[in-house]
């Protein structure tokens, strides 16, 4: 008995205070961890860093702080912690050349949250499509398409090319062109132009629209009328100044030709 009393004393001497030391670890990291997390939470809510990337980075900082606690317990009870680590950094390497499709879309969400080409609301073309943009994820962009298709891009893809954002400018120039015939009267077709445009109150004065001939083309003479609107405006000044151009000039007897090419067909007397 006695024999066993004192392996008992051995064993609480030699292994009871790193158990100790080890249960102190675990609870003091613990508690160092949530409030490591909490501060990181708050200066980028602080700096307005999207609600989803700060979630995540939480998540991942508690997850990457834990382990470490994990492993200076393992330490304290006398384990052997660096094949521990090797372990995991094989593991972490092997994840990370599977995930390597999903960490190239969280890199370039993270892009998109800090350096902001495109909020909510915005009408962009990005990854060859054009929408409305209705979500931002880590990982993917949602856009509605003006069919009212829902359509989610991969975030890398995005990045990888180029991004139009329609609606980052207030205000946005309409380009159109319009052709008549070669016998008609350009000056009096283009004081038409500039009537209506000076007739439209959703046409800026300035910068003031740009009215000239753009071409002698085949069929036409074509004229560039480029007024500058409201971008929210663009495409309802475009449908209605296009109308009020063909029934004005169908009024003033401007014609507005079609494409056409002349024929000429020369007959050769056999021999």
């Amino acid at each position: 008995m006695e024999n066993w009393t004192s392996v008992l004393y051995e064993y609480v001497a030699l292994y009871g205070t790193r158990v100790v030391g080890a249960i102190a670890i675990l609870v003091l990291g613990r508690i160092g961890v949530g409030i490591i997390a909490g501060i990181i939470r708050r200066l980028m809510l602080r700096s307005r860093v999207d609600e989803t990337l700060t979630k995540f980075v939480t998540s991942l900082t508690k997850i990457a702080l834990l382990v470490f606690v994990f492993i200076a317990a393992l330490g304290k009870l006398g384990f052997e912690t660096t094949s521990f680590i090797a372990v995991i950094g094989a593991a972490g390497l092997a994840v990370g050349f599977a995930l390597q499709g999903s960490l190239a879309n969280f890199a370039s969400g993270v892009m998109l949250v800090i350096f902001r080409p495109f909020s909510l609301g915005d009408f962009v073309e990005a990854g060859g499509l054009s929408g409305v943009v209705e979500e931002i994820h880590i990982f993917s962009t949602v856009l509605r398409t003006p069919d009212n298709k829902k359509v989610i891009i991969p975030n890398s893809k995005i990045t990888g090319d180029n991004i139009v954002n329609y609606s980052a400018k207030d205000q946005r120039r309409v380009d159109m062109v319009f052709g008549i015939g070669y016998g008609d009267d350009l000056q009096g077709a283009k004081q038409i132009l500039e009537k209506l445009t000076a007739e439209d109150s959703r046409i800026l004065k300035d910068p003031a629209p740009t009215i000239g001939v753009l071409e002698l083309a085949d069929s036409s003479v074509n004229f560039a009328v480029r007024p500058w609107v409201k971008t929210d405006d663009y495409w309802a000044v475009y449908f209605d100044f296009t109308e009020n151009v063909k029934l004005t000039f169908d009024q003033e007897g401007i014609s507005i030709p079609f494409p056409q090419q002349d024929v000429h067909m020369h007959q050769i007397a056999a021999s």
